[in-house]
């Protein structure tokens, strides 16, 4: 048997013929870069994370239990983006974070038609806030990880992958929120709210449901979306939205229908569904024709969709670019206000 306990000298060699021991190794050298990314998106956007409290409103008025969520501070005077679920109905909110801070907060305005809210935390202090990302960027595949409180228990940190990318998932509404993101990372309830962060420390998602009984299959509502309703709620105080009554799916554009189009799009928005006697129908598109362009602006994907057809587009003409069977071929229509649910 070999003799490893001979004495190494100081410059680390061991004596001819002789094999050098094995040294111990700092316990930062056997993590690998999973685990360090996971961490440092721990350590950097934990402290913004934010767990909701809510009691709803009574049939007397008076508060009764509610739920707990997440939420994620995305401006240091308070602001914090949501789900509508977790602070549509509540007559009291209160939030902590995991540096200690209890503090009450009002809604700002709710979008239930992406499942999306904002809220102002009553606090006179500046909070850790984290970088809203470009969700356009994500790929099938990419590290992922998710924050929130899951059935109470608070800031507990989870890590997956991008699953699938423009699903569509039927908001309480019942409209389609569309452009969602599917994760394997896991959650559970009180995790809705939270920021789902891609490895650079971006929110690029807000966890907005889960397939109870089923494995690991859980979305989020895309940033991009996210800043769209964030940036209405601001100026509005709630969501305008024109309405032309179709549903849509994010797809890649073939790049040989792209070159004989003469368009540069890498994706584009495919209809999967027209309202009767909706704007669209009433135009002459149809299911399966793919939106690459409105007004003149390209759009890449349900998102671009989404945010062009804003207030100002209301009762307005609009001309539509679309590929049908490889082919581009402009509509015009005119859309509607979308209207808000009552109640």
């Amino acid at each position: 048997m070999l003799d490893f306990t001979k004495t190494i000298a100081a410059d680390g060699s061991a004596p001819e013929g002789q094999p050098i021991a094995a040294q111990p190794l700092h316990d930062d050298a056997l993590l690998d870069a999973y685990s360090q990314a996971v961490m440092a998106v721990s350590d950097n956007v934990g402290p913004a994370v934010v767990r909701v409290d809510t009691r709803a409103r009574g049939r007397n008025g008076q508060g009764v239990q509610g739920g707990v969520g997440s939420g994620i501070v995305i401006s240091p005077d308070g602001l914090v983006l949501t789900n509508s679920h977790v602070v549509g109905n509540a007559r009291e909110i209160r939030l902590s974070n995991s540096e200690g801070l209890v503090t009450d907060a009002r809604v700002l305005g709710v979008d239930p038609n992406t499942d999306l809210a904002l809220v102002r935390a009553d606090t006179d202090g500046k909070l850790p806030a984290a970088t809203l990302g470009d969700s356009k960027l994500l790929r099938r595949g990419q590290l992922v990880v998710a924050i929130g409180n899951p059935l109470g228990f608070e800031f507990t940190v989870t890590a997956g992958v991008v699953s699938a990318l423009g699903r569509s998932i039927r908001a309480v509404s019942g409209r389609m929120i569309e452009d969602v993101i599917q994760t394997d990372a896991a959650l559970n309830p009180g995790n809705s709210g939270g920021p789902l962060v891609s490895s650079r420390g971006e929110v690029i998602g807000i966890n907005t449901a889960v397939i109870m009984g089923a494995q690991n299959i859980c979305f989020a509502v895309a940033s991009n979306t996210a800043q769209f309703v964030l940036s209405e709620i601001i100026r509005h105080g709630h969501v305008r939205r024109a309405f032309i009554g179709v549903s849509a799916q994010t797809v890649p554009v073939p790049r040989r229908h792209a070159v004989a189009a003469g368009i540069d799009n890498r994706m584009g928005a495919m209809l999967t569904g027209l309202e009767q006697d909706g704007p669209a129908s009433r135009a002459g598109l149809l299911s399966g024709d793919v939106v690459v362009g409105l007004d003149g602006k390209k759009v890449a994907g349900v998102d671009d969709l989404i945010r062009l057809l804003d207030r100002d587009r209301i009762n307005r003409s609009i001309e539509i670019e679309v590929l049908r069977l490889g082919r581009v071929r402009l509509f015009n229509l005119t859309p509607v206000e979308r209207k808000a649910k009552a109640g």
